[in-house]
């Protein structure tokens, strides 16, 4: 963050100093909300949660070397007295993007967000100083915390941005206003909040229609490859770049092969070709990575600087395909921190190409551990169904299906599309699923977890891995 001092925070927050000695002090270190992460030189929001309230740790993070607090009501220590903690901070990172001006790239998408993000960042920062999302806080607070990291030697600046209903991206442009937009795609993550496809289409949208126009830099950057996407072409007045396999896509991937579940690809550029081989697992990285090399090629990275760092880039965020292989030959992957059905279906077509051949030449089994997809609404049933019948399409070897109403969908689509015997299982809670997975798995075995954050299923993964048996270096 530009350091301010507290006057000057007060006057953009539209805030009433309490208890403040000295209004000439300055802020000068990150916004935090969460009192454990507050750093000396700093300022401190205080939400009032579902479980706890921020302002009773106000004392202690003054005392941890906050400057102020950032509070809706007066807490005893120095602080700025806002009525609305969320719109104060919106205020605050609006104030310092402006100032900075610092090339702001915005990114959304149903699926593949904080993937694309993660491979974005690595990309821009072999280049020039950049900050980006951490995880995938891409609300009305994360986006205004992770734009209060800039400062003076940020050249880019990389958001996520999620919704859940109409508007909201709307509002996230209005706080850290784009030059460049992307969107990834559009998909059925959140039916049932958004009420349909087209509702989600429109929501998706409406950073294109933020951007500005091409005359003063603005860029959509497009999947060629998903008609919804491809269509907002018309809802912007910026230029428009085009990625994906497309034969007319700007930024597009030639002859795609996956080693291993690995995908390698040549990679096409306006200012020439290189080739691409992935760390990261699944087919459906490919697109991720084309959507991330388009930005940083209208960011001026040339296809050979594209390629080597896309050759190096990893997941920087937790339970994304974390794939780890244990001691005794048996791979975990664990994809455990959300789930919808197209993630759902990426992730399976990973784990089959995953099988591969082992080293007698016989493909290695693989298990899908699944769980509930959450937010579907009316579609939940046909969705899990679905996901079923393409573990078995996939000749995925062991279906374990874990918790109650969605996962017994799971299992039925699995059987009604042709499982038979064990190979397809339901199971009441991630201890019966490590128990069964304990007593089966042989070495050799690939094992995918999955499922929404809500579900809790990473606790398969992690007990998986711990113990004797328990992992050593990722693949």
């Amino acid at each position: 963050m530009i350091p301010l001092t507290l006057a000057e925070i007060a006057t953009v927050v539209a805030g009433r100093p309490h208890d403040i000695p000295d209004a000439q002090v300055k802020v000068t270190g990150p916004v935090v909300y969460d009192s454990r992460e507050v750093v000396p030189g700093g300022l401190f929001a205080a939400y009032d949660g579902q479980r706890v309230d921020g302002h009773d740790f106000a004392r202690q993070a003054v005392a941890d070397g906050a400057v102020a607090v950032l509070a809706a009501r007066p807490v005893g220590v120095p602080a700025i007295v806002v009525d609305d903690v969320t719109a104060a901070l919106g205020a605050l990172a609006r104030h310092v993007v402006t100032a900075l001006g610092t090339a702001v790239v915005a990114l959304t998408g149903s699926s593949g967000k904080t993937s694309t993000k993660d491979l974005l960042a690595q990309l821009l920062e072999a280049d020039a100083p950049t900050v980006w999302t951490p995880g995938s806080l891409n609300n009305e607070i994360g986006l205004p915390v992770t734009a209060l990291r800039a400062d003076a030697t940020t050249r880019h600046l990389v958001l996520e941005m999620g919704a859940r209903g109409i508007g909201h991206i709307r509002y996230l442009t209005g706080l850290t206003p784009p030059r460049i937009g992307l969107v990834l795609n559009v998909g059925t993550a959140h039916l049932g909040e958004f009420g349909g496809v087209e509702q989600i289409a429109q929501a998706k949208g409406e950073l294109v229609e933020c951007l500005p126009p091409a005359e003063d830099g603005g860029v959509a950057v497009l999947n060629a490859d998903d008609p919804r996407v491809r269509a907002m072409a018309a809802r912007t007045r910026a230029r428009v770049v085009l990625f994906g396999e497309s034969a007319d896509a700007d930024v597009r991937a030639e002859d795609v092969s996956l080693a291993d579940g690995r995908p390698s690809f040549t990679l096409h550029t306006p200012s020439g070709c290189s080739d691409v081989t992935l760390r990261l697992y699944g087919e459906h990285h490919v697109s991720n990575a084309l959507a991330a090399a388009a930005v940083a090629h209208e960011l001026g990275m040339p296809a050979d600087a594209i390629a080597q760092a896309l050759n190096h880039a990893r997941s920087l965020s937790k339970w994304r395909m974390d794939v780890t292989e244990r001691a005794d030959g048996v791979t975990v992957v664990n994809d455990a921190y959300n789930a919808n059905p197209d993630s759902m279906r990426a992730a399976l077509r990973a784990l089959a190409a995953m099988a591969g051949g082992g080293a007698d030449g016989v493909p290695r089994r693989t298990w899908a551990v699944l769980g509930e997809m959450a937010e579907l609404g009316e579609a939940a049933l046909a969705e899990h169904d679905a996901v079923g019948r393409l573990a078995v399409r996939l000749n995925v070897s062991r279906l374990v299906a874990v918790g109650g109403r969605e996962a017994a969908w799971l299992d039925m689509g699995a059987k009604n599309e042709g499982s038979w015997g064990e190979e397809s299982v339901h199971v009441s809670d991630a201890r019966a699923a490590i128990d069964l997975l304990r007593s089966e798995l042989r070495p050799g075995d690939v094992v995918l977890v999955k499922a929404s954050r809500s579900v809790g299923l990473e606790q398969v993964a992690q007990e998986l891995l711990a113990g004797p048996e328990g992992g050593v270096a990722g693949r």
